[in-house]
């Protein structure tokens, strides 16, 4: 089952287990809600894509290839696939992935056998079967979760086809595409000053221009406004801005491959991002502290996004300083916090979440998203920013049919929180239990402006 839960901490779980799935980032695709056609089977269900499954079986010397990871479809052996995983499945004891798995199996698949080499071909079969049926497929399984609203993470360049596609359905399921421009953002990303000549195309403005430039984004924003979008999301290493004087001097020197402001410029366009939040009303969401793609022959024969990205130390107070300065004091701004330096939540994070009024901590995020994790987090955040300066949970997940798990996994995690703040006599049972439905479903609907 997962946390086991006793007296008043499964007394609080019960009454927010049923509760809406509010799932305002993440990066399920589009285009399964779009076609809403069978997934193919039951290794590019629960294996191909998820790195949290192939990291851990690479870290054992299993190939990647072995997985399916970079091979073309029909070159897969998909029940192959299923039996080297469900083979190792002792690896991942005492994972987040075996409580995520555990629980699609049981109650999204309904399959009782307990995974491993044994029973791989019966599973797989059941799986296999499961996915025939047409009370399975990707609108289904949406309506049957209970889902009220899904964020998907979109390009800047995105056409959007499919979030139009499912506007355009007679589908009543809430699906809305997130703002992601780092592709433009950030000179050192290969291929920076093609976006950016691509993006003068897309929207008809002289993007070789700074002004052109910063016009081609709010019309890019707009569009994704337009079906739904209500948050913008971007990924740093380090947290750094800088507001620049001249921006248009460095834009143009990019432009031309003059890399010497790079780092400066992305800094100075976070907090261009940032002021058009105050004016389009996006919300926005920083992702820090991963330094990516570390395993460089990995990435070279594989690509991004292949479980070789690792937490490094971040130092958010310096960082957003000249950000903060700038709009931090505007309540109408909410930008959303996310690190995977845990020992920044306390020292840094809570204190300034604590203060300015445009803040708020996003959910422990990728290597932190386990029991254990989510404990700690709330642990470090609370006494110094409350809860209300937090912004609920999201699931920031690939894998659809784990999007209950995790968030079943966060409530019990909650409700277990709750418990242990009763008996330290911070509140009773009443405030408890509004607090689990604010962590469970309302504090991501207000802070993602999703009512």
């Amino acid at each position: 089952m997962g946390l086991i839960l006793a007296g008043d901490a499964a007394d609080i779980y019960e009454g927010i287990k049923g509760a809406p799935i509010v799932s305002p980032h993440g990066h399920c695709d589009p285009a399964w809600f779009a076609k809403d056609q069978p997934f193919s089977d039951p290794a590019e269900l629960l294996v191909i894509p998820d790195h949290y499954v192939f990291r851990m079986l690479y870290s054992q010397g299993i190939p990647m290839e072995a997985l399916g990871v970079g091979v073309p479809p029909e070159e897969r052996d998909p029940r192959a696939i299923f039996r080297l995983f469900a083979s190792h499945w002792h690896l991942f004891l005492g994972t987040p992935s075996q409580l995520w798995i555990e629980y699609v199996l049981r109650e999204t698949l309904r399959c009782d056998l307990p995974l491993g080499g044994e029973t791989a071909d019966a599973i797989y079969d059941h799986i296999d079967a499961w996915l025939a049926d047409p009370a399975n497929r990707p609108r289904a399984l949406f309506d049957r979760f209970g889902i009220e609203v899904l964020a998907t993470t979109d390009a800047a360049l995105d056409p959007l086809l499919h979030h139009q596609t499912i506007a355009a359905s007679d589908w009543t399921g809430r699906v809305v595409p997130t703002f992601r421009p780092d592709a433009l953002l950030n000179p050192n990303m290969m291929g920076w000053a093609q976006e950016v000549r691509a993006l003068g195309r897309q929207t008809g403005e002289d993007t070789t221009s700074y002004p052109g430039f910063l016009a081609a984004l709010r019309a890019r924003r707009a569009a994704f406004e337009a079906l739904g979008a209500t948050a913008t999301d971007h990924a740093i290493e380090v947290p750094q801005t800088v507001w620049l004087d001249t921006p248009a001097a460095a834009f143009e020197a990019l432009l031309w491959g003059d890399m010497t402001h790079a780092d400066a410029f992305h800094g100075h366009m976070l907090i261009e991002m940032a002021q058009m939040s105050l004016d389009d009303g996006l919300v926005m969401q920083l992702h820090a502290g991963s330094r990516r793609n570390t395993n460089h022959s990995m990435f070279q024969q594989f690509g991004a996004d292949k479980g070789a990205d690792i937490p490094i130390a971040t130092n958010w107070v310096q960082g957003l300083e000249p950000l903060l300065n700038r709009v931090g004091n505007d309540p109408s701004l909410t930008l959303i916090l996310f690190t995977l330096d845990e020992t920044a939540y306390a020292r840094e994070l809570a204190p300034m979440a604590g203060h300015w009024p445009g803040l708020r901590i996003g959910p422990p995020w990728w290597f932190h998203d386990s029991a254990a994790g989510i404990a700690r987090y709330l642990d470090q955040v609370v006494e110094t920013a409350g809860y209300h300066n937090l912004a609920g949970f999201n699931d920031d997940t690939r894998a659809f049919l784990s999007i209950p798990a995790r968030h079943d996994l966060w409530r019990r995690a909650v409700a277990q929180h709750l418990a242990s703040q009763m008996e330290r006599g911070y509140f009773g049972r009443s405030t408890a239990d509004e607090i689990a439905q604010l962590l469970a479903t309302d504090l991501a609907r207000k802070t993602y402006r999703l009512g």
